[in-house]
């Protein structure tokens, strides 16, 4: 398995159009969320995933504060193979990323209250009451790093 991480520009065209296959498959098939995925914020983020044998296996973008959130965020956090710790391992490549690209001493997350666990198990706390993003309940989330 090889970590990748890039800026928008950086990313070929097989390796955008993988990531956004791989982000509807998770959000728009597999969650049933009906959103506009490319929302002008990839232009902006590190992209940051795994391959496996060619294929994305887990990804996410990291934003620099103030292009969507108050803070350095992370978000479109996926991974198409689990329980397995690829996500944690993802998470804390994130967090790494976050800290060397953008100087990042905390980081926010818009979470789906379902993972809520998952994201405490890497540092994160709640700190809004509970919201909807795309009709799935969210909540934001915050971690020093």
């Amino acid at each position: 398995m090889q970590l990748y991480v890039k800026k928008f520009e950086e990313l070929s065209l097989d390796e955008l159009y993988d990531i956004l296959a791989a982000r509807a498959d998770v959000f728009i098939m597999e969650q049933n969320c009906v959103c506009f995925d490319p929302d002008g914020a990839d232009k902006e983020a590190y992209h940051v995933y795994y391959k496996e044998d060619g294929k994305i296996v887990a990804y996410l973008r990291v934003i620099d504060k103030g292009k969507r959130l108050d803070e350095v965020s992370i978000g479109r956090v996926i991974s198409l193979k689990r329980r397995c710790g690829l996500g944690t391992a993802l998470m804390k490549e994130g967090l790494r990323v976050a800290k060397e690209k953008f100087g990042a001493e905390k980081v926010k997350i818009g979470a789906q209250l379902y993972a809520k666990p998952f994201y405490e198990g890497v540092g994160f706390k709640q700190v809004s009451e509970q919201y909807l993003e795309d009709d799935i309940p969210h909540i934001y989330m915050l971690a020093e790093v």
